[in-house]
């Protein structure tokens, strides 16, 4: 913490006039003294939220709209953060889970809450090889960049003018020593596939930052964080409208915080950008946890540039790393010794970020338009309807680390239309659901049943529909009970 001293100037007094007289300039210096501590006291920020905004900058949270109706979730929420990113609420799969029909409904829930209290919004995601839908998956090449640029329209055209900040790309570079592209579909459709994902942005969200958004890109001196920083340079050498990048910043064992931290972020602001620690979560706890916490913010408030962070959930069973108690918060939602080092640390101070002005437009249109939402429904799955009239359904695809994953379920109906559907999982042990996209589901752990909301329960005889869920623990396999109406 920054303190002050006042030093006495001028020249000693030869005499002292009486000791009383003594006592009273004691006593009268004391109550000073005591009343500068309290005053300081008292005007230290007591939340998160509060803190960082007297700093010119953001304190968020990433927030699953299932939990907006868990009033100790809502509480620490509304008291302690001025931002919040959906954490899959406005993936792709989420948004378009059938090509050129967009849902907002649990994104908007999250996107309001915040806007109704003057929050700043993060958008998470526009492009990314991950939690795409069916659909997606299946494309490739023109058909495929086009379908991403359409999605990346007509996503930042609906939320334009609320959202602050978008991860317009996500996860583009390989882990390990390469340096390279990560070979995803996306990039097999030709290496300025980010370039077109931010100019198509830039044209559907002017007012919006744009930003890249990355793990592993913490130490400076690893070839994944070169890599991005490259390609930054080289949008701001050419043009390309980019205007933040993105720290996921998930510290572990693994992956550790260095104390070269500070070096990476002030690097990538000196190329001209913000940058944002976007998915904070830190494993440990005590003493270790807080310091790591402390460092953070203190690396943060010393960079200009650097104008805000987002811890990847509230409480430590709200995260998909809960078995690494990450957040600031325990599961019954009390404040850990990280939350006290990381108020203590907003409170200290630091450098005060330069003003906001809003991106100026493109000045020539994007070198690809994207076409209009298509009116032909998506091409059927080659993989041949069940027989009946029932249903099935099958895990399309599956993301697991240790200790979580995020898990995609592909639901066929039969020869006949379904009006709606329900799928029964048995979750493993030990698994329990935190989030769950495009269904409703009976309860988080053991045989839970996920039921279609409005917008998917039509599905065409031979025809698909997905919905998705993350969970601690491991992801079920194989497929499940399906029955129709």
């Amino acid at each position: 913490m920054k303190y002050a001293f006042a030093r006495a100037s001028g020249r000693p007094a030869t005499r002292l006039r009486s000791r009383s007289a003594l006592i009273s300039a004691v006593v009268g210096l004391s109550l000073v003294a005591t009343s500068v501590v309290v005053a300081s006291s008292a005007s230290a920020a007591t939340t998160l939220g509060a803190s960082a905004a007297e700093r010119g900058r953001y304190f968020g949270a990433a927030v699953a709209a299932n939990k907006l109706s868990d009033s100790t979730y809502v509480g620490i929420l509304n008291r302690e953060f001025n931002s919040v990113t959906a954490e899959n609420e406005m993936k792709i799969d989420a948004l378009e889970p059938q090509q050129g029909r967009f849902t907002y409904t649990n994104a908007d829930r999250i996107v309001n809450h915040a806007l109704s209290r003057g929050w700043k919004v993060r958008g998470h995601t526009l492009a990314w090889h991950s939690q795409q839908p069916e659909w997606m998956r299946n494309m490739s090449g023109t058909a495929l960049r086009n379908a991403m640029l359409n999605h990346v329209t007509q996503v930042a055209t609906y939320y334009r003018g609320k959202i602050d900040s978008w991860d317009v790309v996500n996860e583009a570079f390989d882990d390990g020593n390469s340096g390279a592209r990560r070979d995803s579909n996306l990039q097999r459709t030709g290496n300025d596939w980010i370039e077109a994902a931010f100019r198509a942005a830039r044209a559907a969200d002017p007012g919006a930052k744009l930003c890249y958004n990355d793990y592993n890109t913490d130490n400076w001196t690893w070839a994944k964080t070169q890599a991005v920083y490259r390609m930054v340079q080289d949008f701001k050498q050419r043009g390309v409208p980019i205007d933040c990048v993105g720290f996921q910043s998930h510290f572990n064992a693994q992956s550790a915080y260095n104390s070269n931290y500070r070096t990476t972020l002030s690097s990538f602001a000196a190329l001209g950008v913000d940058v944002q620690i976007t998915e904070l979560d830190i494993e440990g706890s005590g003493t270790q946890q807080a310091d790591t916490y402390r460092r953070v913010v203190q690396d943060c408030l010393a960079v200009p540039r650097c104008n805000g962070i987002t811890v990847w959930g509230i409480r430590d069973s709200d995260s998909w790393r809960s078995y690494g108690t990450p957040l600031l918060f325990d599961n019954n939602g009390n404040k850990k010794q990280a939350y006290n080092a990381t108020l203590e640390a907003l409170n200290a101070g630091g450098t005060t970020p330069p003003p906001t002005t809003a991106p100026p437009p493109t000045t020539a249109p994007p070198p690809t338009t994207a076409p209009p939402p298509p009116t032909t429904a998506p091409p059927p799955t080659t993989t041949p309807p069940p027989g009946g009239s029932g249903c099935t359904a099958s895990v399309a695809s599956v993301d697991q680390w240790n200790g979580g994953f995020v898990a995609q379920i592909r639901v066929t109906a039969g020869s006949s239309s379904l009006n709606g559907w329900a799928v029964t999982i048995g979750l493993p042990s030990g698994s329990a659901l935190t989030n769950t996209w495009n269904a409703n589901p009976s309860g988080t752990s053991g045989n839970v049943t996920f039921r279609n909301v409005s917008y998917n329960g039509s599905v065409g005889a031979g025809a698909t529909a997905e919905f998705g869920f993350q969970g601690t623990g491991t992801a079920p396999s194989g497929s499940f009970a399906c029955s129709g109406s």
